[in-house]
């Protein structure tokens, strides 16, 4: 679970609102004085995230405009100093904690509101003269902001106990942009490494090539056509994505994505080697969006009888092809083939280069046994077509009450 929460809750159209209307600190400010979450609970959260079948969440800690979501002796611009007056960080990491899921902070680097940010081209007051960037970071000094981004990464890893992942967000290198070296970004994650030396950081600082600079990669709001790799190699990846379009609460954004396309989205990645982080933007009040938790409530209902072929689950070895209208998930530990049907064929269901190497097939929701046979019909041509090393499965004509059904092979 990916959430992104924070005083553009309360705009309530999209979490760059202040850029997309280009709004200075004065104009924002409004969002800041009536932040007040009296629904929040971050255990009604937790609990949703584990019953959809997650196990671990990141959540914003400071999002681009510089709100700090928990209490930090730096800033004053911190949720400690709206109405809600609690930090609402720690209230989440109990939570959560408390459910088993493990704990990943999310931190953007840039920050539209702290004085010493140099203003760049994605800053909401960003210019369009070319010489009006000197006039506007007249007195700003990064190297300032370099302190105010190492202070404030100590206080998150140090404060809230064991944090398990750091998703770190980003750099935009190029003219007007701004890359590793307005992070100081290899001295930040060696601090970083030495606060929690078993966590794992994503790759968006600019530092690639620095060992030690990242652990996975990021791809956001896309499918991947294959595993990712780095300098040849297969690499650890994670797609972070969202229900409709936004990351923050939008409440008159109407592009959700439909249950069978998010379970599409987990299968597909997982058949790839990779992780889904799915994204809810919770309201003003502090409610995830009805939207979302239904989305969340019918993947639980998949994952209920279909994670096994989810958890401990990657790319299919080579040599075993893909079905026509199915992906393949593999657990190497259990030696068991999973074949998600994304449509559902008739009767007749063959897999090539299987025979002789199937210990028992069934569907993986009820373990009701598929038999293995002959292809069945009538009439020219009928029970061709199955290779000397296929196999036909024979499926019910009537699709299991299953938004996408699961064949679980166990092999020799």
């Amino acid at each position: 679970m990916f959430i992104h929460w924070g005083m553009y809750s309360l705009a309530a159209r999209h979490e760059k609102v202040k850029k997309n209307e280009k709004m200075s600190d004065a104009m924002y400010q409004k969002y800041f004085d009536n932040f007040n979450p009296d629904l929040y609970s971050p255990q009604e959260w937790a609990k949703l995230a584990k019953s959809a079948g997650m196990k671990y969440a990141v959540i914003t800690t400071k999002h681009h405009d510089g709100f700090t979501l928990f209490d930090s002796e730096f800033t004053e611009y911190k949720v400690t100093n709206t109405p809600y007056g609690k930090d609402a960080l720690k209230e989440w990491v109990d939570a959560f904690r408390a459910e088993g899921l493990k704990i990943g902070f999310y931190y953007s680097v840039i920050d539209w509101h702290h004085p010493d940010y140099t203003i760049d081209r994605i800053h909401p007051q960003a210019p369009k003269d070319e010489d009006e960037y000197k006039i506007l970071n007249k007195g700003r000094d990064m190297d300032k902001y370099h302190n105010y981004l190492k202070d404030q990464i100590t206080e998150l890893l140090t404060n809230y106990g064991k944090v398990d992942m750091l998703w770190m967000d980003f750099s935009f290198p190029g003219k007007h942009g701004k890359g590793y070296e307005d992070w100081d970004a290899v001295e930040l994650m060696k601090l970083v490494r030495k606060l929690q030396p078993e966590i794992i950081v994503n790759d968006r600082l600019d530092i690639k090539e620095y060992a030690g600079g990242w652990d996975f990669t990021t791809p956001e709001q896309f499918k991947v056509n294959e595993w990712p790799t780095y300098e040849g190699e297969k690499i650890p990846w994670e797609t972070c994505q969202t229900f409709s379009g936004s990351w923050g609460y939008y409440r008159d954004e109407l592009t959700w994505k439909n249950n069978k396309q998010l379970l599409v989205l987990l299968i597909e990645s997982v058949s790839k080697g990779g992780n889904v982080l799915l994204n809810v933007g919770p309201t003003g009040r502090g409610e995830i969006d009805y939207r979302a938790e239904g989305a969340l409530e019918d993947i639980g209902d998949w994952m209920k009888y279909n994670s096994r072929s989810i958890y401990g689950c990657t790319q299919a070895p080579d040599g075993f092809e893909t079905p026509e209208n199915a992906i393949l998930t593999y657990n190497p530990t259990t030696h068991r083939l999973y074949v998600h049907l994304i449509d559902y064929p008739l009767e007749n269901f063959t897999i090539k280069g299987l025979k002789g190497k199937v210990k028992y097939v069934q569907f993986l929701h009820d373990m009701s046994e598929i038999k293995i046979t002959k292809p069945s019909g009538f009439g020219p041509g009928a029970g061709g077509g199955l290779g000397e090393n296929d196999i036909n499965l024979r499926l019910p004509v009537v699709k299991p009450n299953v938004e996408i059904p699961v064949i679980e092979i166990i092999l020799k």
